[in-house]
């Protein structure tokens, strides 16, 4: 990232901008493939197309910008590739922290943060402390995370809950649960974008992203560029957000 960020230039022409995107950061490994290169090498690679995104986020004004790391399927991939993986997100939080600090940028980890090491547990607690004040864009790396982990350890939660007679089943609704959920403090993803060519969400955000709108591109994530995620702020710009309600209900109420 560059030394300061301006986060006050105007969006793409033509609508909206999301204030919260997600991002499954996929075909590294194929990138790296199509070069004649090991998987990690991709791996590193998407390191550039992180910071790039990050900061083109910031500069059209998103407030949350969530990004998939490492997934609690991840696990079932080659050792040696997993302990790559481990070593490049605690060098870069090593790197970036600093770089965030600087931009405003604030990080947060989500996910189950039990199956890594307690060094990488203790980088992450310090990264996370280092830039808790910022008030600029707020990054959240989902790492060894699972949609179906966070909506399973917020029903345990609940029935905890229960069980200590301080919430009756009754009680509980979609609010309640949600509530209980990753990230419940920060508005559900509006843009969900996947790279890499594939076409499905991988058990990413399966709760929050209900209602947002789906954006698949062919480009692999080592290159996906500032010029590629204004495409897909554009296409989100110019999509009718219904939310179950008809597009004349809408007009009718001026939200069109």
């Amino acid at each position: 990232m560059t030394d300061q960020v301006q986060q006050t230039q105007p969006a793409p022409s033509g609508g909206s901008v999301p204030r919260h995107i997600a991002i499954v950061m996929d075909g590294n490994g194929r990138w790296a493939e199509a070069r004649g290169e090991p998987r990690h090498a991709g791996h590193r690679a998407g390191v550039g197309a992180v910071r790039s995104t990050v900061e083109e986020c910031a500069r059209l004004g998103v407030e949350v910008l969530t990004l998939f790391a490492f997934s609690s399927e991840n696990w079932r991939r080659p050792a040696v590739e997993v302990s790559m993986l481990m070593d490049l997100f605690f060098s870069a939080l090593q790197k970036e922290a600093r770089r965030m600090n600087d931009n405003n940028i604030r990080l947060r980890i989500i996910g189950d943060r039990n199956a890594f090491s307690a060094k990488l547990q203790k980088r992450i607690a310090q990264t996370e402390a280092i830039t808790a004040d910022n008030t600029g864009l707020i990054l959240q790396v989902a790492a060894n995370y699972g949609g179906r982990w966070d909506i399973t350890e917020a029903a345990r939660r609940l029935a905890q809950q229960v069980q200590q007679g301080v919430l009756a089943p009754a009680d509980i609704d979609a609010d309640r649960l949600a509530a209980e959920l990753s990230f419940a403090d920060l508005p559900d993803p509006d843009l969900f974008i996947r790279t890499g060519g594939e076409r499905r969400i991988s058990n990413f955000m399966l709760w929050q992203s209900a209602y947002a709108e789906l954006y698949f591109t062919d480009t692999l994530w080592p290159d996906f560029d500032q010029a590629a995620l204004q495409a897909a702020v554009g296409d989100f710009a110019g999509r009718q957000r219904r939310f179950g309600l008809t597009g004349a209900q809408l007009q009718a109420e001026g939200r069109t």
